[in-house]
């Protein structure tokens, strides 16, 4: 029996973090062949999540450079991979969520007339500039795909409301699937700051912000917001795993930096990363994933920004937005410490994510698809 050949193309830790699970599930499959490109648009950031899920792609087309631009991103994916599709000549290629790597590899598939599968299909903000630029390349990946593996229902409603009807399948979010790799109820942090923090009896916020459109202005008040709760609130303490982007640093550390309890330490693997979630009280983010696995673990979620691609978890009670003023971030950050009544039912609220099956559903459509594809033919 010919195996199908499954391309997976990503470049960035969020990506990886999302794509191993699956891609180990691929591994073990009797009917898929697959293979693994990275661009490496975060070289580093991307080694530590491949090094933990022991993946080692086929192809790296090494191409991250300081102070990157969208343009030079998006120019080096579509001239690396011009070559390379048509001598791998897979039957898919998989791309994943909302990054400049997936819209360019889909767009170089596209080129060469490569069926397109889109893992975390269907979210929106509905502001083409906020997440910037990753509003405009999810619209982009969903006019190319052919697949869309769409997490939750209100993922599946917007495709609908955008004309696409066909090829849509609701299968939960695969960073619920890492989990089962990555959390231990004894873990050891491999970070020593991580080791050094109480985390059963402090209550600990753990933290990222590093979107482009929070850059500047909206950043700085981010970090003041932090910086007031830090000295209100003597019981808590702040991890904030530091962005490598020296813009996001410049900022964060003329602001916050040697302060007491708030802790700016280095980016952390996925492992580290996913035991101290599973271990603190309460995340603040701008980012996409923590608002995804914070439920998971049961705690609430105070999101940086103005609006969410991820209703329904605003639906569903495990995420609030407090958006980018500083006020705002203080006062409803300062009431999940201090009122327990508002904390408990933000970290009762039922997971909208899925149950760590998403990979297994994935595949399963794939497989699917196939078999149409097979007779179709």
């Amino acid at each position: 029996m010919t195996k199908l050949k499954v391309m997976s193309i990503f470049g960035t830790r969020p990506e990886a973090i999302k794509m191993c699970p699956l891609i180990k599930k691929m591994e073990e499959s009797a009917v898929i062949e697959s293979v693994v490109c990275v661009t490496a648009q975060h070289r580093q950031m991307l080694d530590q999540v491949l090094e933990i899920f022991n993946i080692k792609p086929d192809i790296d087309l090494n191409l991250m450079k300081d102070r990157q631009t969208l343009t030079g991103i998006t120019d080096a994916i579509l001239d690396g991979l011009e070559n390379i599709l048509p001598q791998i000549k897979p039957d898919l290629v998989l791309v994943h969520g909302d990054t400049t790597t997936s819209s360019a590899a889909a767009l170089s598939a596209f080129y060469q007339q490569i069926p397109v599968g889109h893992v975390e299909a269907g979210l929106r903000s509905h502001n083409r500039y906020s997440p910037y630029p990753e509003e405009m390349n999810r619209k982009i990946i969903s006019q190319i795909a052919e697949l869309y593996f769409a997490p939750t229902e209100n993922n599946r409603q917007n495709l609908i409301n955008e004309n696409i009807h066909q090829g849509i399948s609701i299968t939960g979010n695969t960073v619920i699937d890492a989990f089962q790799y990555t959390v231990k109820e004894n873990y050891m942090f491999k970070c020593k700051e991580l080791c050094r923090i109480d985390f059963k009896n402090a209550k600990v916020i753990l933290m990222t912000a590093h979107r482009r459109e929070n850059l500047g202005h909206p950043l700085e008040n981010i970090c003041r917001a932090v910086k007031r709760l830090v000295e209100d609130n003597d019981e808590i303490e702040v991890i904030y795993p530091v962005h490598l982007n020296p813009v996001v640093r410049e900022t964060v550390y003329n602001i916050l930096s040697n302060i007491p309890r708030i802790h700016l330490i280095e980016p952390l693997d996925v492992e580290d990363m996913h035991n101290a979630i599973a271990r603190s009280y309460l995340l603040l983010t701008d980012s996409g994933g923590l608002q995804e696995e914070g439920p998971s673990f049961g705690l609430p979620v105070v999101v940086l920004r103005t609006e969410t691609e991820r209703p329904e978890a605003v639906a569903a009670g495990t995420v609030v937005i407090a958006g980018i003023e500083e006020n705002n971030i203080y006062q409803i950050t300062h009431k999940l410490l201090n009122d327990r009544i508002a904390y408990d039912r933000m970290a009762h609220a039922i997971n909208p994510y899925g149950d760590g099956h998403a990979s297994d559903r994935i595949i399963n459509e794939i497989i699917k698809w196939k078999d149409v594809r097979y007779i179709e033919r």
